[in-house]
Formats: C-alpha cells, sequence, structure tokens
C-alpha cells in the first residue's frame, strides 16, 4: 500500500491525518458490514414471509372432491348396490319425483307431513333386503326421527301411481301400496368418502362405521363424536344425521 506524505506537514501531523483516515474507513466497513448483515436479514425474512404466505395459500386451497348429481339429496347405496334418493323438503322432493322417477324404480314414502319420497333406481327386479332399506332410510328422514320414534310405517308404489298435488312437494298415490315397519335405524361409515343410509347396507361398504338412532344428543355433537371416530369432514358427516336429537347406538 502506498502512502503519500504532505512536505509542508511534520511526520506526527502525516501520521495523525493518516490515523483519522483509518478510522472514518474502518467506520464505512463497520457500517457497511452492518448493512449487509441487515439486508442479509430482510432478504431472510422476505424469503420467510414468502413461504410463508404461500404454505398459506395451499392451506387454503380446497381439495376439489367431484360430487356426484345425487349428493344433493338424502341417498345411500343398498346392499345389492342399487342407488336410493331421497328428497330433503318440499323443494327436492318435488324434484326427485318429478326428475328422477323412472318406469321401473319405486318410490317410498309415509303418512308422516314433512316425509321424504325416496326412490329406488332401478333397471332390475328389486331385491327385497334394498326395498327394507329404502324404507329404513324414508322413516329415519321423516319426522318420526325428530319425534322420537322408534319404528314407523312406511309404504311404496310406482311411477305410475303418483298424481301432482296442488302444494309443493306433494303427490297423491292411488292404487295398491306394499307397507313396511320398519326401526328407525341407521349408520355413517367411511370408506375414503363418508357414506350413510341403513346399517345393511353401510356394513356391506365399510367396517369402519357407527350405528345412530333418535336420542337425546344435538346432531352437532353427535357429529363431532362421528368425526373424532371416523375422521372425514364433518358437514359431510352432518348430512347424513336426520334433523332432531340423536344418540349413538352400541347395535
Amino acid at each position: 500500500m502506498k502512502v503519500t506524505l504532505t512536505i509542508n506537514k511534520s511526520i506526527p501531523e502525516n501520521a495523525a491525518f493518516y490515523y483519522e483516515q483509518a478510522k472514518r474507513a474502518k467506520k464505512k466497513t463497520s457500517g457497511a458490514k452492518e448493512a449487509i448483515e441487515k439486508t442479509k436479514k430482510e432478504i431472510k425474512r422476505l424469503e420467510t414471509t414468502k413461504e410463508y404466505e404461500e404454505k398459506k395459500k395451499e392451506s387454503k386451497k380446497k381439495i376439489i372432491v367431484k360430487r356426484e348429481w345425487y349428493e344433493k339429496f338424502h341417498w345411500f347405496t343398498s346392499s345389492d348396490g342399487f342407488l336410493c334418493i331421497g328428497g330433503k323438503d318440499a323443494t327436492s322432493n318435488e324434484v326427485v319425483v318429478k326428475k328422477h322417477v323412472e318406469k321401473d324404480d319405486l318410490v317410498f314414502h309415509t303418512q308422516m307431513p314433512g316425509s321424504p319420497f325416496f326412490v329406488i333406481k332401478a333397471d332390475k327386479p328389486i331385491p327385497k333386503e334394498t326395498k327394507e332399506e329404502a324404507a329404513i332410510a324414508t322413516a329415519s328422514y321423516s319426522k318420526a326421527w325428530k319425534l322420537g320414534i322408534g319404528s314407523t310405517e312406511v309404504f311404496s308404489f310406482t311411477k305410475e301411481q303418483i298424481t301432482k298435488a296442488s302444494k309443493k312437494g306433494s303427490f297423491f298415490v292411488h292404487g295398491k301400496r306394499d307397507y313396511y315397519n320398519v326401526e328407525l335405524k341407521l349408520a355413517i361409515g367411511n370408506n375414503n368418502k363418508i357414506i350413510g343410509g341403513p346399517v345393511s347396507a353401510i356394513e356391506k361398504q365399510t367396517k369402519n362405521f357407527i350405528i345412530i338412532k333418535p336420542g337425546h344428543q344435538k346432531s352437532s355433537d353427535i357429529a363431532k363424536t362421528i368425526q373424532k371416530k371416523l375422521t372425514g369432514d364433518i358437514e359431510q358427516i352432518q348430512k347424513f344425521i336426520p334433523s332432531g336429537k340423536t344418540s349413538i347406538s352400541k347395535n
């Protein structure tokens, strides 16, 4: 390193000058180092924030699960593999009967006001067990559950026997009917998705299920208990629990 001396200054004065210069340079270096450290910390903070925001966005992204058309109704797959759908209110009852009942289908209902119309979608003869399961579902999603009734009567009929009534979601049924006296009891299970329906139907599809019946607990509390045991989406679990107080059954 070259050092230039000023001839009109003494050696001590030259030394003092360079000492001050050295101090300034050291201060600048220290400041530069401090600035670099601050910059590094800021970059790290921004990277962390960016990563956090990206993770946050990812967590908000819902897994898109394809929903079938019938999942907006009450539904289950019978132990014989038949799709069964039922209305949830007057509007969906009307949609089920007017839009989804076809020639070979069988329709179920109760005499109780507010009962759902349940339909077995059929392209072949319907076995006795499936008919009984549809009757159980019809009874369980009727007002009988809310009233705490353990069993009730359900009847079945065909498309040709139905005439539209003036009241929304209501229909007249003519001719011969088949009757079923069934117990109100359902199962909710998880076979990689939440399913629900009569016990005999659900136990054919998964070993991971819980049985429910009319009881004394809020449906929201029952849903939380079921979620802890089965896992799965609590909203989907809630969809399979009938309106009214409920209990978990041991058998």
